[in-house]
């Protein structure tokens, strides 16, 4: 992966603002305009271009924007792109490499402009052109039993992966957290929430476990809520409580948080009575390289709208006690700086609730016994739920991502071992209506579209299932992944059924994006696939394809189609409809289904070589179309 070089801050990222009188100054001086423009962040640098983000607000307005220039405090004379909206995203083109510009956003009117500070950035160097001749293929294997123990994990790579977090750390690496699962357990006796990491996306790094002890402020805080509910102290053994879900976002320079969760063992009070509650947590960690955090403690546990009538049979699944169960944090800040913790499973669906920006806690403060319907607000909001009147949903681990213009919400549908299928939804507003990919609203009920992953094989392989639960992160140059866990089928060759489903290999895979703004996720994993130019003469011949339309449980296999010269498909699926493509865009149209595509390893093979994907929905997301060039 291309590391972003030299760019500098001049200034804190911070909302700062002039209000200025005249056509061309930001001395901070009079003026009764109410102008005001943020420091612009400047990403996706390339050597001819950079993307610049920046809001700008006020009174009549006349024009708002970035400009640009070779020296310092470049004006509105200089080189510049206006926008028509507050939250500004422009992005600035025919630059020239390896050069060092200057950017200030403005904002103004007929009297007065106002620009904010500047920011300093270097172009990449000259870019030289992919060369897929020099590519080498992953040589790991997937079927990892034989280093699965815990004197192997130099050798992991993706081993041992369940619930990963992903992000990407100032020093260039993409670090990975996850669930404390793995093979045999490998991980038990070791601390919890174990660390690896990547320069690459496919060369991973055992580091070591980011929470090396319990924290004690867990027993405490359930003994705390246990006595107000009337019980007694809770005898749970902490060896047996569940590590789960860990969410790891930056959140400034020279800070990181991961939000974690730790679900107690048993009910709540002997039998007849609904499981024990869980807890999210807080760590923080200004490098993640260190793998030294610190713990800050409780954020939130399990709301329950049934007051203290928790006499709920821990098998009555449809009425569970707790309204949300605290389980499966995603953390957002939004564009505007909002701070968001989106969490939930199962039970009544998934619940968002605003945070404090600097503490990293709840706005209320502490908060309030965690039942009863005054107190519910505090706990957040519900903004999906998949069933209504029935709390066992058959959705959880929810995935919240911003990109343009809209809130992503990302879920796992179904039981983890072979369902697992992936959903996503959006909203313009971070705390919803959430709506499918033909405007459902999903808030108090409905199932999420489009499917995003789902079990599947292509032909002569074993193929996976229990692909789900993911992260969504992004590499600051405008190339979005997707990671999870994927168990290979029992009964396959590399699967023995005894031990269904417990080999957990992490999966990476790319990101790409429709016209109409929905993701799709590439059906081959991510293996740093040189991306030369696909032509249309390489679009000619036989596919794969898979039809992803949801089936519980069952594993979708491939079948083959024929793209012909004459631009007709030959047989399969879409026999005697034609097809096209767009190179400029990499979108392979076949029977007025667009599918994005891109270059990526064939994993099947052996030896494994490049291939040719594309994956896209139906025009109602009932079908996800996945493809692979034979």
């Amino acid at each position: 992966m291309r590391k972003l070089i030299h760019l500098l801050f001049m200034t804190c990222v911070v909302t700062l603002f002039v209000a200025c009188s005249g056509s061309d100054s930001d001395d901070g001086g009079g003026g009764s305009s109410n102008l005001s423009v943020s420091t612009p962040v400047v990403s996706g640098i390339t050597g001819s271009s950079a993307v610049v983000t920046a809001t700008a607000t006020g009174s009549a307005i006349t024009s708002r924007g970035v400009c640009y220039g070779t020296s310092a405090n470049p004006t509105i004379n200089d080189a510049k792109v206006t926008s028509s909206s507050s939250n500004m995203s422009v992005t600035l083109s025919s630059l020239k490499a390896s050069t060092t510009y200057y950017v200030r956003a403005f904002v103004q009117n007929r009297t007065d402009v106002v620009y904010s500070s500047d920011v300093v950035f270097t172009t990449l160097a000259e870019e030289t052109k992919p060369d897929l001749s020099k590519w080498v293929a992953p040589t790991y294997v997937d079927d990892y039993r034989s280093i699965a123990d815990w004197g192997n994990r130099s050798k992991w790579n993706l081993a041992n992966v369940h619930d990963p977090s992903v992000v990407k750390a100032d020093d260039g690496y993409y670090y990975m957290y996850c669930t404390d699962a793995g093979f045999g357990d490998p991980q038990k006796g070791h601390g919890h929430f174990h660390c690896r990491r990547s320069a690459n996306l496919v060369d991973w790094e055992y580091i070591g476990a980011a929470m090396p002890n319990t924290p004690t402020w867990v027993k405490t805080k359930l003994n705390e809520i246990r006595a107000n509910m009337g019980l007694n102290a809770s005898t749970a053994d902490v060896n047996q409580y569940g590590y789960w879900a860990p969410c790891v976002r930056k959140v400034r320079d020279g800070l990181y948080r991961m939000y974690y969760c730790i679900v107690l063992p048993g009910t709540i009070d002997g039998n007849g009575t609904w499981s024990e509650r869980s807890f999210i947590g807080l760590m923080e960690t200004a490098d993640p390289a260190s793998n030294s955090w610190q713990d800050r403690g409780f954020v939130i546990t399990n709301y329950s709208d049934k007051e203290l009538n928790y006499k709920v049979s821990a098998t009555n699944y449809a009425n569970c006690y707790f309204k949300y169960n605290a389980i499966d944090p995603s953390f957002i800040i939004t564009p505007n700086g909002e701070h968001w913790l989106i969490y939930g499973s199962w039970h009544s669906g998934f619940a968002a609730v605003q945070l404090n920006a600097e503490t990293g806690k709840t706005v209320i403060d502490p908060l309030p016994n965690p039942w009863g319907a005054a107190n519910e607000s505090a706990y957040g909001k519900r903004i999906f739920t998949r069933k209504a009147g029935d709390r066992w949903q058959g959705a959880e681990a929810p995935e919240v991502v911003y990109h343009d213009g809209y809130y992503y919400l990302f879920m796992a549908y179904d039981a983890l071992d072979v369902p697992y299928n992936t959903r996503v939804v959006r909203s313009k507003n971070i705390d919803g209506p959430y709506e499918t990919i033909t405007g459902t609203n999903v808030t108090n009920g409905g199932d999420a579209f489009p499917i995003l992953t789902h079990p599947y094989k292509f032909n002569g392989n074993d193929g996976w299932v229990g692909i789900s639960h993911c992260a969504v992160f992004d590499d600051g140059s405008g190339n979005w992944f997707y990671a999870s866990q994927g168990r290979f089928p029992v009964g396959s060759t590399s699967q023995p059924n005894w031990a269904p489903n417990a080999i957990m290999l992490g999966h990476v895979r790319s990101i790409l994006w429709t016209k109409d703004g929905w993701p799709t996720v590439m059906p081959e994993r991510y293996a740093a696939v040189p991306q030369v130019a696909i032509s249309e003469s390489e679009i000619v011949g036989t596919w794969e394809n898979i039809d992803l339309a949801y089936k519980y449980g069952e594993q979708k296999s491939s079948t083959t189609i024929t793209l012909s010269a004459d631009h007709s498909v030959k047989d399969g699926v879409w026999k005697g409809k034609t097809w096209s493509f767009d190179a400029s865009s990499n979108t392979l149209t076949i029977n007025g289904v667009n599918l994005r595509v891109q270059r990526e390893c064939d994993w099947e093979a052996s030896p494994r070589i490049s291939t040719i994907v594309y994956a896209g929905f139906s025009a109602d997301g009932r079908s996800t179309y996945w493809g692979k060039k034979k």
